[in-house]
């Protein structure tokens, strides 16, 4: 197999020389390898540190975000005719020497993706703030009720992907990419599985991306309830549609009593207005996720295309 290392990297010349220095070589099942560096517009030297530790770099003229850093590195996978992508963080906090655990699934084929986990039980993680804690959890929560797994890690950095997975990924987000990437994934039937690491968080060290806790939470819960919206519309909208028609028909059951024993409906008029409009809200909510349903068979078809039209195409040039 031939493994490629993707690290996309924002104004870290500071630790880059450290991380590449740790990737190891000579991997049990990997015959060819190459490190790639994603210089997220930096402005601090990043990507000259990089060259000059003996990576390959692939610059983008402005900061674009990670989600873009990440599409660009699976880019530069597919046309390096790799098997296998690891994606790695540039700031040090995870050890690049556990690359080969994290494989390890992948070279087997016994999964498509692997992530590392920071939160098993038999890992341990030094200095991470509780706010990280806190809001994996709660974002770990919310993606296992979408999708019926058990996953312990959803934001992780740490990753790999075999190039079956990477001809299955559609990802739209600029912000960020992880929560979307497990969704998109899982959604599409492919093997996922999780590998504890250790991992180091340096006292004082600020992360580009959640810097800002309520736009890190927002931007991130947008992408996951987009994500589920695209594949699962009919629960979405079928599923609070049937609960407001429920309310409804429970107010327009009141009503019903109320006449039975008074002979009229007064003075719960009221009552019965909500129910209907209630009920009129939740059919028309039930009739969009029906709709929605049949677009997002179609949107399946095109996924499947374009899955076809990628490995066509990257293929070929393998070949040739």
């Amino acid at each position: 197999m031939k493994l490629i290392v993707i690290i996309p990297a924002y104004n870290e010349a500071a630790t880059i020389g450290t991380v590449l220095a740790r990737i190891p070589w000579n991997i049990p099942g990997v015959h060819e390898q190459e490190v790639v560096v994603i210089d997220d517009g930096s402005v601090d030297g990043t990507g000259e540190a990089a060259r000059k530790a003996g990576a390959t770099v692939v610059s983008h003229s402005e900061n674009r975000g990670l989600g873009k850093a990440f599409a660009t590195g699976v880019e530069e996978t597919l046309l390096r005719q790799g098997d296998v992508m690891v994606i790695l963080d540039a700031d040090n906090q995870f050890d690049a020497a556990d690359i080969p655990r994290l494989i390890q699934p992948i070279v087997e084929g016994k999964a498509d993706f692997v992530s590392a986990s920071r939160f098993t039980k038999e890992n341990s993680v030094s200095h991470i703030p509780l706010y990280r804690v806190v809001g994996n959890k709660f974002m770990a929560a919310f993606l296992n009720l979408a999708s019926g797994r058990s996953f312990s890690d959803v934001s992780c950095g740490f990753r790999a992907y075999s190039r079956e997975a990477l001809f299955h990924l559609n990802l739209f987000g600029n912000f960020t990419y992880t929560q979307e990437a497990l969704l998109n994934l899982h959604f599409k039937g492919l093997r996922l599985h999780e590998v504890p690491v250790k991992v180091v968080y340096f006292p004082g060290r600020k992360s580009h991306i959640s810097a800002s806790i309520p736009r890190y939470l927002l931007q991130t819960l947008k992408i996951i309830f987009r994500t589920i919206l695209d594949y699962r519309p009919l629960i979405v909208f079928g599923g609070v549609g049937a609960s407001l028609f429920g309310a409804g028909a429970i107010l327009d059951g009141v009503m019903v009593l109320v006449y039975l024993n008074t002979g009229q409906f007064s003075p719960y008029i009221s009552v019965g207005i909500v129910g209907i409009v209630l009920n009129m809200f939740g059919l028309f909510l039930i009739v969009v996720g029906l709709l929605a349903d049949m677009l997002n068979r179609i949107r399946h078809n095109q996924e499947r295309i374009l899955y076809l039209e990628k490995k066509q195409m990257y293929d070929r040039e393998r070949r040739f």
